[in-house]
């Protein structure tokens, strides 16, 4: 993992549309089935929609009914940090880019094999790099 990215609230309000900085730097959550990666089913790398982290490879994304796209494991370890999320009255785990901060969702223990786990990711903080 390279060097963490740090801007201003004011430069990455000039990088991101309203949407992603609503759900990437204020831990917003956009409407389920309404991101535009919800029901993709193209190749690639998603990434980083602040900062390009490459986080979820194509092949570990699955129909998990959520609404949301969902994963069962990150490209790499180090590219998703973790911690506890307490609000509305519950505890989850929420996932963040390891490289800037971005809020990117929630990580539940009900996913598919290999890992049990499913990564409930919000389009909005997401940039597929499709492959060629």
């Amino acid at each position: 993992m390279s060097e963490k990215i740090e801007k201003t609230e004011t430069e990455w309000k000039e990088t991101l549309t309203p949407e992603q900085y609503h759900v990437l730097r204020e831990k917003g959550t956009e409407r389920a089935f309404t991101g535009e990666y919800a029901d993709t089913h193209d190749a690639g790398v998603y990434k980083c929609a602040g900062c390009g982290n490459p986080l979820f490879n194509s092949e570990t994304k699955f129909e998990s009914g959520s609404g949301w796209p969902s994963f069962y494991e990150p490209l790499a370890k180090d590219a998703v940090a973790t911690e506890i999320d307490k609000k509305f009255m519950m505890t989850r785990t929420e996932v963040l880019c390891a490289k800037c901060g971005g809020h990117l969702g929630h990580v539940f223990p009900d996913g598919p094999e290999p890992t049990g786990l499913r990564y409930c990711m919000n389009s909005a903080a997401l940039k597929l790099d499709k492959e060629k």
